[in-house]
């Protein structure tokens, strides 16, 4: 499932490529074709992301509210002036990053025709985006769009006063594993496997421990991390954890297998200290740690 920042990252690029624009809304596939016709026509005013979950806001007070799941991706294309990524979304194909740029037609009159089950095709004068496989994709008023962010803990993304506190606040109150909560959306949104795996190895905290035993500091520090980590990651395109001491060909970039601490690396030594970098599951999610740096 993509984690919060490629959303942001997707939230971002339809700002970019369509925002104040008037667009066509339509769903070849035909299981959104009544909240296409509410939208088809309308000026898309603000992308914005909360969390794992896209909201598209247009003139008419509607908004295109998405949640890609496990197997949703947005699909782009345009002419010359059209900048972004070609796919942001799941399944990855390549690790953690997205599909390259987008290949611009200086001849372009239109989108091509639609390849799959496309549930929304988005379309402006200059490019279009293609939706496939989301687990939510509604058009809904700006009071259930307000609703919808209110069940959602804090996004280490907005930066918003108080945020950092009220993490704390949830997490403490929870006798819940840590390696839980951080996956629990309603206690903080946008976190994924990965980010949950790495930025626990990072904080050398084990993923069985109880939220309410849990320090102020050492709560303000985890949430200090995932900041961090996932705000590299909206600026990178792809979830690296790891310093470039630890890449093979320096600033260059990791290569594949060099980008994160423990994610995907079970029976390999740990980065820090050696031990078998072990994988179990909790909550029915695959959980990547080490026995010997987060005891």
């Amino acid at each position: 499932m993509p984690e919060g920042h490629s959303v942001h990252r997707l939230a971002r690029q339809f700002q970019d490529v369509f925002g104040g624009s008037a667009l066509r809304v339509s769903s070849p596939q035909g299981r959104f074709a009544a909240g296409a016709a509410l939208l088809d026509g309308q000026c898309l005013l603000e992308a914005t992301a909360h969390g794992k979950q896209l909201f598209l806001r247009f003139a008419n007070g509607l908004y295109l509210h998405v949640h890609l799941g496990l197997y949703g991706a947005w699909d782009f294309g345009g002419d010359d002036t059209f900048r972004g990524s070609s796919s942001i979304g799941a399944p990855r194909r390549i690790g953690e990053r997205e599909s390259g740029s987008v290949e611009n037609s200086g001849s372009y009159s239109g989108p091509p025709e639609p390849v799959g089950a496309v549930r929304v095709r988005l379309v402006s004068a200059h490019g279009w985006a293609d939706l496939r496989g989301a687990s939510t994709c509604a058009a809904i008023t700006g009071e259930e769009a307000r609703a919808a962010r209110a069940k959602l803990g804090p996004d280490p993304l907005h930066l918003a006063p108080g945020d950092r506190e009220e993490f704390i606040a949830r997490l403490l109150r929870r006798k819940t594993a840590v390696g839980l909560l951080l996956m629990d959306q309603s206690v903080l949104a946008g976190v994924g496997n990965i980010y949950r795996a790495e930025v626990l190895f990072r904080q050398g905290i084990d993923p069985w421990t109880p939220g309410n035993t849990l320090s102020v500091e050492s709560a303000g520090l985890l949430w200090d991390d995932t900041v961090a980590a996932m705000s590299d990651g909206v600026r990178d395109g792809r979830i690296i954890t790891t310093p470039a001491a630890l890449w093979s060909g320096g600033d260059a970039g990791p290569l594949d297998g060099e980008a994160h601490y423990v994610y995907q690396r079970a029976g390999q030594e740990c980065r820090r200290c050696g031990a078998a970098v072990a994988l179990t599951e909790i909550g029915a999610r695959k959980l990547y740690w080490c026995p010997g740096c987060q005891n």
